[in-house]
């Protein structure tokens, strides 16, 4: 190593520019083999002559004892000198100075070719003509590189002279400018190289490491004639070009105030898309999912994805109202187009487009989740049939930092999608025709741009006067196919004025077929037991407590675990872990995939999961148990993550689109973690089926408790979620039979905070075995994972059990309510601090302690029932967290509205703050001490008003 690294200083100018890697690696082999390495003396000419001339003397004893390349260069040099009537042979024995002066300025010479073709590989885009807008020296830096042969005296830079410019060349491995040709003239190189690194496309792809990849490109870039179309292709690519701009112009005609964020200006990205898919089709990808941001959707959806033109016409009309949502006919005006996803087959393809919301960049990883999935259900692990294709603007690909999360992920076992294609649209290349919306006026901040931008020929008109000048297409052809994709929009707007035409089918990417009915409406509107036989619960209990592998050695703390287990099943008990493990190994029994990720979540944040095993002895031998329950189950993923929450958040939900028959479950490693990930949970989680039309079954676990962690480890910010939900806090329900099935029907997302492993069992079945998908939200525990008293029976899990939205009070104070005088409602931890305090006290028959295990939807009619059980007593609702945040202001009205605003309900809890818990441990323990005090002072609210 440490002779490569002094080889470069005694290389000569030339010979250091231009000898490979591979030479380098021989001559260092060599000189190792044979000694010190063969001096280089460090003169600008000449100075390589003598590794050269030992090079060529070599090669006079044995050919084979030289690299193949040396070989071959002096076998050519050796033919040139035979043909050349002025040169002597190469001689039989050590030449003459003159000889040597000859040999080493004709291998210099190919050294010095050879590093001038390698430097237009590395640096040519630097001088490409990327800016058709000619100003590109108003704003951007235009360096020149001083090697690449831009006037003639540049020359000089490689020693070499204009008279070499007829000279033929012998041209190396790593460039295919010859094509079937191995030799060139100087002027000739010099002409390909500038015509596929200098022109209008700028080509940087030197700095990849792998070597077959930089030859791949060189190949399908550097090849003759391999951008020159057949008289077929380029018809077609009119023709293409044709519906992309006139589907603007019709646009722009019919709904000329209408914000429409077309793709004017880049309207040459439609054929470009369809070339991508047509061969993405004969290599035999089935599916595509195209993820795009908001300009150019329309044309994409009509030009792309085919989409019926009368189904996008008709968004536009302003007289038709949105129907009610979930109705099956859903109308919506086209300024929401960018909330719709579509679906056809096109080519033996299907496509698949998922657009973005306002933040440009947000939908990237739901593709690729969405990819992953349709990978994995297809079967398709090397991404042979399933492929995706994001569709970027250059300043939110470069500037969103979920671009760089999603790239991340690309190499990780559980979510490669083993590759995608990328389409930039730059505005400078790609210009814009408008502003950023047809609306916006770009004169106002960027005049001479877009004084140059109206002097532009658009490029239908260029291309057409091409072809029509070269005898492609005649000037009448070209008048009738703009004819006839004239009139099929004229037809198409005519048929958009029925309104029958517009259903909500026409919109969803995919229809789940046989989930729902045939009209998109759940088949029944009730919920199927979700306990399970206890031989069920012991047979999962038994593997969670074993090694499945044989000779596999675990580690002794986690031996200590799996004891725990065994010793818990034997006693009908679960702790949260295990119920967490029956609800997952159950599900998969009934055939229902199961895929867990997020940051630790193998073994767990707080150490209590271990569904991955690790053997102590063997590196990287590893166990999930969870696969080893039945010989058919379904698959189990789990996967620790990147350490990315929006990216990898974004790419479960994508996932979890593609399929209501898996649960699908993302874990914060601590519930604030979500907080990067927020534009998800806005954009697509808390919307889904009212902006998107879809249902999803997402599961977020979010560890929360105020337990001394400080702000940034305690609150999961529930009332982030519960400000989101949808059900109306003013409206008195009708309790109906199917009321409580019928609530989650109609939320937007269902919110929990479980406090018994049996419920949070239950809870994860529920949302698999409900006739529809709503995203379910977990606040999960974290000294509830091991605490003594959460713990649940098998008898609260065995058939016929099943999710309690509400634990009413089951004690002392439940057998004589009468007597009962304060009625405490509070959820999740701070119950188990609420009954040790109500011990201590000795209140247990004059406070009851009632549970909110669903807190959204609320469950209005357990509440209302919980109430008048307790007709004498105070109502309180207390909790951990401060006033302003938490559930407080959820449930306040809620309660004011099922109790006719006839009774208060009062708050005990921490005082309003900032930050969502104090950083002082001391501090915790005063606080909550307080709260616990006034929850069981039965004076505090006397003469107060509510």
């Amino acid at each position: 190593m440490s002779q490569l690294r002094l080889l470069p200083s005694r290389l000569g100018a030339q010979a250091s520019r231009l000898l490979a890697p591979h030479d380098i690696q021989m001559f260092s082999r060599r000189s190792r083999s044979s000694g010190p390495p063969a001096p280089f003396p460090s003169s600008k000419r000449g100075g390589s002559s003598s590794y050269m001339e030992e090079m060529y003397f070599a090669w006079l004893e044995n050919p084979q004892s030289v690299h193949k390349s040396w070989d071959s260069f002096f076998r050519k040099a050796s033919e040139e000198a035979a043909c050349d009537p002025a040169q002597s042979r190469f001689p039989e024995s050590r030449p003459s100075v003159s000889s040597r002066t000859k040999t080493s300025k004709l291998v210099e010479d190919h050294l010095a070719v050879q590093s001038l073709i390698r430097a237009y590989q590395i640096r040519g885009h630097h001088v490409a003509q990327l800016d058709p807008l000619g100003i590109l020296d108003a704003d951007l830096d235009s360096f020149v590189p001083s090697d690449l042969i831009t006037t003639i005296d540049k020359l000089a830079f490689y020693e070499l002279r204009e008279a070499d410019l007829d000279k033929e060349f012998q041209l190396p491995t790593t460039t295919f400018i010859g094509g079937s040709e191995h030799t060139l003239s100087l002027r000739e190189i010099i002409r390909r190289l500038e015509s596929t690194y200098c022109q209008h496309i700028g080509l940087e792809f030197m700095f990849i490491n792998d070597v077959e990849q930089c030859q791949w490109i060189r190949q399908k870039f550097e090849t003759p004639g391999v951008m020159q179309f057949s008289s077929e292709e380029k018809r077609t690519l009119l023709a293409r070009l044709v519906r992309s701009m006139r589907f603007e112009d019709f646009l722009a005609r019919k709904w000329s105030s209408e914000k429409r964020f077309g793709l004017e200006g880049c309207e040459v990205m439609i054929p470009a898309l369809k070339t991508i898919i047509d061969k993405s089709s004969e290599m035999g990808i089935e599916n595509v999912i195209l993820g795009m941001p908001h300009r150019g959707r329309l044309n994409v959806l009509a030009n792309v994805i085919r989409k019926d033109l009368e189904q996008i016409f008709c968004q536009f009309d302003p007289k038709l109202e949105a129907a009610d949502e979930g109705s099956g006919d859903v109308k919506y005006h086209l300024g929401m187009y960018h909330e719709r996803i579509n679906r056809v087959t096109n080519r033996n393809i299907t496509l698949s487009l998922v657009a973005n919301p306002s933040h440009l960049e947000a939908v990237d990883p739901v593709v690729q989740g969405k990819t992953k999935a349709e990978q994995f259900y297809r079967g398709d692990a090397q991404g042979k049939k399933v492929m995706s294709i994001l569709v970027h603007g250059d300043a939110a690909f470069a500037g969103q930092g979920v671009v760089y999360e999603t790239f991340h992920l690309s190499d990780l076992p559980s979510y490669t999608t083993n590759g995608t294609v990328h389409v930039v649209v730059n505005n400078q290349v790609c210009y814009r025709r408008r502003g950023h919306n047809e609306m916006d006026e770009p004169m106002f901040t960027q005049p001479l741009m877009y004084k140059q931008i109206h002097r532009q020929v658009p490029v239908l008109k260029k291309y057409a006067d091409k072809l029509i000048a070269e005898g492609t297409v005649t000037l009448q052809e070209f008048e009738e196919e703009i004819a006839k994709y004239d009139r099929i929009c004229e037809e198409a707007y005519g048929r958009s004025k029925d309104k029958k035409i517009l259903h909500i089918k026409h919109w969803l990417d995919s229809p789940w077929p046989g989930f729902f009915n045939v009209d998109g409406e759940p088949k029944s509107m009730t919920c199927p037991a979700t306990g399970i036989p206890e031989d069920v619960l012991t047979h999962i209990g038994e593997v969670a407590s074993s090694v499945p592998l044989k000779d596999f050695k675990i580690h002794t703390g986690l031996s200590r675990i799996l004891r725990g287990r065994a010793d818990m099943i034997k006693n009908r008990m679960v702790d949260w872990a295990l119920a967490e493990y029956m609800a997952f190994g159950s599900l998969l029994k009934e055939g229902i995939h199961v895929r867990l990720s997020g940051q630790d979540v193998e073994r767990g944040t707080f150490s209590h999961r271990h569904h991955v095993l690790h053997d102590q002895e063997v590196d990287r031998r590893t166990c999930v148990p969870m696969n080893h329950l039945w010989p058919d189950q379904a698959p189990y993923t789990v996967c620790n993550s990147s350490l990315s929450e929006y990216g990898v958040l974004g790419f479960e939900l994508g996932y979890a689109m593609a399929s209501p028959n898996a649960l699908v479950l993302w874990e914060a490693q601590f519930g604030d973690f979500h907080n990067t990930a927020q534009c998800i949970i806005d954009q697509f989680i808390s919307t889904g089926q009212a902006k998107w039309v879809r249902h999803n079954g997402i599961v977020l676990l979010l560890p929360h408790g105020m337990e001394g962690m400080g702000p940034e480890h305690s609150s999961a910010r529930p009332e982030r979620f519960l400000q989101m939900s949808n059900d109306d806090s003013d409206a008195y329900p009708v309790f109906t039979e199917d009321f409580e099935v019928s609530q989650l029907y109609d939320c937007n997302w269902i919110v929990v905070n479980c406090s018994t492993p049996a419920n949070y069992f239950h809870v994860l079945r529920r949302q698999v075995l409900l006739p529809f998908r709503k995203p379910l939200i977990i606040f999960t525990p974290k000294s509830l994972l091991r605490h003594p008293e959460a713990k649940s029976s098998f008898d609260q899990m065995v058939s016929g059990a099943s999710f309690q939205r509400v634990i009413p009070e089951d004690g002392a104070a439940a057998q004589t309510p009468e007597q009962v005088r304060r009625l405490i409602f509070c959820t999740g931890k701070v119950y188990y601090d609420l009954v040790k305090e109500r011990s201590s006290q000795g209140l247990e028959e004059q406070v009851a302690i009632t549970r909110l295990e669903q807190i959204s939807p609320f469950p209005f009619d357990l509440i209302k029932q919980e109430a008048e059980k307790y007709p004498g007593a105070e109502l309180v609702w207390c909790q951990e967290e401060h006033k302003n945040m938490g559930y407080y202001d959820y449930i306040s009205p809620r309660f004011m509205t099922i109790l006719s605003r006839a009774r208060p309900i009062w708050y005990v809890g921490r005082d309003p703050a900032a930050a969502p818990a104090t950083g002082n441990r001391n501090t915790h323990l005063v606080s909550l001490k307080k709260f616990l005090d006034t929850a069981f002072n039965l004076q505090a609210f006397e003469g107060k008003t509510f």
